[in-house]
Parts: structure tokens; sequence; C-alpha cells
């Protein structure tokens, strides 16, 4: 229980990190971080202690009270947003071409389609941002390892590396709470996020 993820927030109310619980109550015990609840309220240690927790199974018992399990924390000193690479994940590129099949310009379920390598590996082709595109599983059949001008096939667009945005690089996991919610805009399995490789 005290590894669970917590939320973690800048003091904009932007989600920043995760943390574990045994942390979590660390920084709110020395001020470092105020638990956030449903509502956007923000409790200090001693004010979220006082939450009643007696029908809420996700608490810390201590000697002296039960203490219920904060699922979001906001970091009172910390503004900023961490500056990092867009990570190379399924999510990443299903995001950046808006699950539509690059070839036949439809919209499908993220279940229907595929990644396809424009300049197929098999011929040399890279696993990087500016080679691979969604793809529905019947163009990637027709394409199969031909490369586009051996084909009547064309690209909607040319592929790119995406800019950076934050919610992409974290989802490390699935939300793993309704409290999380309201900062994170969509449930996403680690399947998506994995980074892939060349």
């Amino acid at each position: 229980m005290l590894n669970t993820p917590v939320l973690v927030l800048n003091k904009f109310f932007f989600p920043v990190d995760t943390t574990s619980v045994k942390r979590a109550f660390l920084m709110l015990y020395v001020g470092a971080a105020k638990a956030v609840d449903s509502n956007y309220e923000t409790f200090d240690f001693e004010s979220w202690s006082e939450i009643s927790t007696l029908k809420n199974s996700d608490a810390i018992r201590t000697v002296s009270r039960v203490i219920k399990i904060p699922r979001v924390i906001i970091v009172l000193r910390y503004d900023k947003v961490p500056n990092k690479e867009v990570k190379f994940n399924r999510y990443n590129i299903f995001k950046r071409d808006k699950s539509e099949c690059q070839y036949c310009r439809k919209p499908f379920p993220r279940n229907e389609l595929t990644i396809d390598h424009v300049h197929p590996k098999s011929l040399g082709g890279k696993t990087i941002w500016e080679n691979v595109v969604c793809c529905c599983i019947s163009c990637n059949r027709k394409k199969g390892s031909k490369i586009l001008s051996e084909t009547s096939m064309t690209l909607i667009v040319k592929p790119n590396k995406p800019s950076w945005e934050l919610l992409s690089n974290l989802y490390l996991q699935t939300i793993k709470f309704d409290e999380w919610k309201p900062f994170l805009s969509s449930v996403e399995t680690s399947y998506w996020n994995v980074e892939l490789e060349e």
C-alpha cells in the first residue's frame, strides 16, 4: 500500500509526476506538499488527518489515528514543467496521426490500427518518427514490404517528430484512481507508452 502511486501536481495544478504513498505522506508531514481532494481543496497534514476515514479502507492506521491515503498532492514551491523529449511510443504515434490511417485517411479504433514503416524495415527502414505512421490493417496488407513508389498509395502528411506534450509523457501506467481523472484526460495502458526501439 505504501508504494501505491500518488499523482503530483505543481503549484498551478498541472501534473508533473507520480510518487509513492510513503513519500507523499512524508512531503505532507514536512509541509512540502498539500493533499488535494476531488473539489480541488487543499489540506495540510493536520487538516488532512482530521478527515473521517472510518468507512474508508484506503487509509494508514497509526497508534493514535487513521489517516486517509491522499491520491493527489500539490507541491507548494514547484512551478516548473519538466522539459523532456517527447517519448517515441505507440500512444504518441497514434496521437500525432489522430488515430487515422495515413494512407486511406479513415479514422479507426486503436485496436484496428497498426504501425507501418513507410520505408520498410526489410529494406533498411528505421523505426524513427520520420518513418512510422498509423495504418489500418487493410492498407498495411496492401502495402506490404514495398516502398510507396511501387504502390498506388500516398501519405496524408509526411511523418515528423511531434512537439513535446507533458501529459503524453506522464502516461506511464493506467489512471489508477478516480481522483486523478480531473488532471489527466484519458486512460491509457502501458502498451501504448512503452518507448519503441529501432
